[in-house]
């Protein structure tokens, strides 16, 4: 699967049955984690036969992946209503980056899977996790950009910037440590008030 920024950003086509079944996923996988969880215990909360699920989703990996890209489309979303009213980049670097980084680490499933079961949830994020950096770099670079208009000539700046701040927040929920804990909104907006607004002021 191809990923670009236009797929990740618009909700999928989706119908009733489909939500019926992401949303019986997800609670299986929170509640038990990836490993444990079967198509068939999917179906069995979802109340359709497995064959139901097989028509939809080829197996279980398309079934996870599925649902990884549904909670991203949400994280973006939250990050893009955070920000949506901001009237300059450094604000848009500074709440998107503390909101999306506070969502991240309160998302049930990726927290139970980054603490638990690192092993099965990495694989399943490198299948599509360079289309969903790129697309979702792009997302964020253009909320940059159109949160200042006309305050860089190249579009590439804007671009470098939301991967940093992608790669980073990444970074901090795989490798947590004592150097950067960042345990409130208040440290992760006065971090990235003093680090990473850095990145936007011209030389």
């Amino acid at each position: 699967m191809t990923l670009d920024a236009s797929q990740l950003a618009a909700a999928p086509a989706t119908d009733g049955l489909d939500t019926r079944i992401l949303d019986a996923a997800l609670a299986e996988f929170e509640e038990h984690g990836l490993r444990r969880v079967g198509v068939e215990d999917v179906a069995r909360r979802a109340g359709v036969a497995r064959t139901t699920i097989y028509r939809r989703f080829t197996n279980k990996d398309q079934l996870v992946q599925a649902v990884i890209l549904r909670e991203v489309r949400l994280f973006l979303l939250a990050i893009d209503e955070a920000t949506a009213e901001l009237d300059s980049a450094e604000d848009a670097v500074v709440e998107g980056f503390a909101v999306g980084l506070q969502a991240a680490r309160r998302h049930p499933l990726l927290a139970r899977v980054v603490q638990s079961e690192p092993e099965v949830f990495l694989p399943q994020l490198t299948m599509n996790g360079g289309a969903v950096m790129t697309a979702a770099r792009d997302i964020l670079a253009d909320r940059l950009r159109r949160a200042r208009p006309g305050g860089r000539d190249e579009g590439e700046d804007h671009a470098t910037v939301a991967e940093v701040l992608l790669r980073l927040a990444f970074s901090l929920l795989l490798v947590p440590g004592p150097g950067l804990a960042l345990e409130d909104e208040a440290s992760m907006r006065a971090f990235a008030r003093d680090y990473l607004t850095r990145m936007l002021r011209k030389p």
